[in-house]
């Protein structure tokens, strides 16, 4: 494995993704730094323990793009107050999970107006079972869930930028959201971009590998060769990344297809190990190979 630090991060990610917080938990978070990296234009990517998060800085206040796990809400507002002389007044979320959402109680107890995908509302709204870690999740209390929603497209214009948020369809799950800052050419991907790893496609809330291919196909539609890309997880992306991106998992999804036509069962697929050639430059994250092929496989099998 190319950086070990990127196991170690993803472990404790998918460990404590939506579940309750314990004390040993909390000790954990206890030792997570915020780093805060500018973007230009008054734009930051932020990251801590979870999904990469976005800030955007200026006169209208403080714009954020997903808020982690809610024991890490008092460092997020402290690494905000470095860079922002105000309160978040909009907090995006570009889907439903806890390590992308899990703050939303502190922060629109804090005032923020929450944003996301009609279907974020509608699961924070209700009990979760996440298939993929075998686990209940309990309803959102109404100040987490979102106020504003959008079927498609909505507009903001705050801080010089016009910024566009945009569904993408049963990607990464059924209510993922892009969001790119025309001027300053900064694309958010939430989850739908795990950058230089294998992604991690929750089947169970609606996600599929062909909805990822779609929206990255989509997302190159909106990027040149100077666009920085912040992804869900992983370091700050390119063009060229997210391009590589793609064609990996178009080659993971021709690989697993060729042996759902050859009859194999899903033991049989993994056995075989049909990633063997990309194993090397994408299976360093938390979804190993031998889950990418199972994972994909149940998706396109329709099990």
């Amino acid at each position: 494995m190319k950086n070990p630090l990127i196991l170690i991060v993803f472990t404790a990610l998918f460990t404590l993704i939506n579940a309750p917080q314990s004390a040993a938990q909390a000790d954990r978070f206890a030792a997570v730094k915020i780093k805060t990296t500018y973007l230009g234009n008054g734009i930051y990517m932020m990251a801590g323990s979870g999904g990469n998060m976005g800030l955007s800085t200026g006169p209208d206040g403080a714009f954020l793009i997903d808020d982690e796990f809610a024991p890490l809400s008092k460092k997020i507002k402290a690494a905000i107050g470095k860079v922002s002389k105000n309160d978040v007044r909009f907090l995006i979320n570009t889907h439903w999970h806890g390590d992308h959402a899990g703050g939303n109680t502190n922060f629109g107890k804090g005032g923020a107006i929450i944003v996301a995908h009609n279907n974020v509302r509608k699961r924070l709204s209700k009990d979760q079972f996440m298939k993929a870690f075998n686990r209940h999740v309990p309803a959102a209390p109404a100040i987490a869930r979102p106020i504003i929603t959008f079927s498609d497209e909505i507009g903001f214009h705050q801080n010089g930028q016009d910024i566009h948020i945009i569904h993408v369809k049963n990607a990464h799950t059924d209510g993922d959201a892009f969001v790119y800052f025309e001027q300053a050419n900064v694309l958010h991907m939430g989850d739908v971009f795990f950058n230089k790893m294998y992604p991690f496609i929750d089947t169970g809330s609606g996600g599929s590998i062909d909805g990822m291919i779609a929206g990255q196909e989509r997302a190159l539609t909106l990027v040149n060769d100077d666009t920085k890309i912040i992804p869900g997880h992983g370091p700050l992306g390119t063009k060229a990344d997210l391009e590589s991106n793609l064609a990996m998992l178009k080659a993971v999804r021709m690989a697993v297809l060729k042996t759902i036509a050859q009859g194999k069962t899903a033991d049989e697929a993994v056995a075989a190990n049909p990633l063997a050639a990309l194993n090397d430059e994408w299976g360093g994250g938390f979804i190993k190979p031998d889950r990418m092929v199972r994972n994909t496989y149940m998706d396109l099998a329709g099990e």
